[in-house]
């Protein structure tokens, strides 16, 4: 039997960045001890708060079906978080899904057609692309390495790449892979071009807590934004809580009743129980999120040293938890020869649209990435 595939699929790549995760696990399955530097996964538990607030749930019997779009405590507890970082949503306004890249999947599903133009900015992380493709977009890409990474100095290129036919702009602040944070210069220049072009934007905001000596705005808080923007967040990074899979979105009605379908339609609801681990998680962790955030900080500072000390210099990231290292012009084969002969674990930045360079995520303990910036050059890597 011959089976043939939808285009859909055909159009994409396996996710880079899991792609070097499996390779480094299976070099660890053969005993090789790896550093990777490659998943953006917090390496601190989960605040024990939250754990207890999930098993908490479970113990009063949380275990079946929630409500499709979220319970409503949690629904809440967004909303008023929302509220803080300036964004007027109401619970109405409010998708919980099963982690932030499922909030992002269904956005995209539900605002794209075949041939509808997606602009992304570069580096962008993988997802995006995929996404845009399989909902058979076409995609336009406005570069941000020559701005180390930012994007103020790039508007009157994104102004010539955007037009009245574009449907959709993704903005990524903090960045996966950059860890660039865009100031409010950069986010008032989006915010005319999406007026003046009538474009939806997303704003991904999953970093949001992880900035360093700066400021994150976020973009639906603007004059003019708030019925044109869809903000995506979630749990796994602020509050290490990658496995649990908690995110949401936040848009104008019409649009939560469009991707509503699709969620009801795939994946029901996100786990009854870890819905109020959500609510604790935003109700009473602020403290665990300042430690993690200063552990992050710190690391970033250590590593920009001694990258120095190697003769290497990077573009020191305002947030999340990720720094684009310059390698050679063929970046797939320097990370493929670091996780060989280094055993070092990055990400090319071919993966996100940006050549010649390798996303490290700084997620690993300082004793870990000193290690790995001592294999690297021991290798002949720096």
């Amino acid at each position: 039997m011959t089976m043939d595939f939808a285009d859909r699929l055909e159009r994409v790549e396996p996710s880079a960045t899991l792609a070097i995760s499996n390779l480094a696990s299976q070099l660890e399955a053969d005993g090789v001890d790896v550093v990777d530097l490659s998943v953006g996964e917090p390496d601190f538990p989960t605040p024990a708060n939250v754990v207890d607030a999930g098993k908490q749930a479970i113990d009063d019997g949380h275990t079946g079906y929630a409500p499709s779009n979220g319970i409503p405590p949690l629904k809440e507890a967004i909303v008023e978080k929302l509220d803080g970082d300036g964004l007027d949503y109401s619970t109405d306004e409010v998708i919980v899904t099963p982690g932030a890249k499922q909030a992002l999947y269904e956005t995209f599903q539900a605002l794209i057609e075949e041939g509808d133009e997606v602009v992304l900015l570069d580096p962008a992380w993988v997802s995006y692309e995929a996404m845009a493709k399989m909902a058979g977009a076409d995609i336009s890409r406005v570069d941000l390495s020559e701005h180390d990474f930012q994007l103020a100095p790039a508007l009157e290129e994104l102004a010539a790449t955007v037009s009245d036919d574009t449907e959709l702009l993704v903005v990524n602040s903090p960045s996966n892979p950059s860890g660039a944070v865009f100031g409010d210069d950069a986010l008032e220049g989006v915010r005319d071009l999406a007026v003046d072009h009538d474009i939806t934007v997303i704003s991904d905001e999953i970093y949001d807590a992880i900035t360093y000596d700066t400021e994150q705005t976020s973009l639906g808080s603007l004059d003019g934004m708030g019925e044109r923007t869809v903000t995506i967040n979630g749990f796994s990074k602020a509050y290490s809580m990658t496995g649990w899979r908690l995110g949401y979105l936040a848009a104008p009605e019409p649009l939560v009743e469009q991707a509503s379908k699709l969620h009801s339609h795939s994946v029901s609801c996100a786990t009854h129980f870890v819905q109020y681990a959500g609510v604790e998680a935003l109700e009473n962790t602020d403290d665990a999120v300042v430690e993690m955030r200063e552990a992050f900080e710190d690391r970033r500072d250590m590593l920009v040293d001694l990258f120095a000390e190697h003769g290497k210099e990077v573009p020191v990231p305002d947030g999340a938890f990720y720094m684009m290292l310059p390698v050679d012009d063929d970046d797939q084969a320097w990370c493929e020869g670091a996780i060989e002969d280094a055993h070092v674990a990055t990400v090319p930045g071919s993966a996100f649209g940006t050549p010649g360079y390798a996303r490290l995520s700084y997620a690993a303990s300082e004793e870990r990435l000193r290690e790995g910036v001592e294999r690297l050059a021991d290798a002949g890597y720096l």
